[in-house]
């Protein structure tokens, strides 16, 4: 019986999961989008919340707990940096997947998992001028 059980495992062990899961959060980071099953993306999905709703806080103790789940210093600094600037208003559901259709090989659907707020040019110009000045 699965009672209580929430993640599914997607065919793989645990310590498989959990690399692909912070592979691929790791990439909607640094790329801002990501093409992935929709199981996949489902799955991160609730990870990726959880990680953007503890950066939020902005401390040294969060910052340290996201390094210790997401081991790049790249992509930690830029969920911080630029990313939690964007929801600052926002609660929750921060990333959203667009159907794109099933894969030609296995027939598997296909979504593009991407933030709901895009990236705005200006803003981070005026952070960035902000710090440095």
């Amino acid at each position: 019986m699965r009672h209580r059980k929430k993640m599914k495992k997607l065919n793989r062990n645990t310590k498989q999961r959990k690399a692909l899961f912070k592979n691929l959060i790791r990439a909607l980071v640094i790329h801002e989008e990501i093409k992935t099953t929709l199981p996949k993306a489902k799955a991160v999905k609730r990870l990726v919340d959880k990680l953007v709703t503890r950066a939020k806080a902005g401390s040294l103790h969060a910052r340290r707990q996201i390094m210790a789940f997401l081991p790049d210093k790249k992509a930690v600094n830029k969920l911080f940096d630029e990313i939690t600037l964007r929801f600052k208003k926002r609660s929750s559901g921060f990333t959203r997947f667009v159907r794109l259709g099933k894969r030609r090989g296995d027939d598997a659907m296909m979504v593009k998992l991407s933030w709901v707020e895009k990236n705005k040019v200006g803003e981070i110009e005026k952070v960035e001028k902000s710090r440095k000045g």
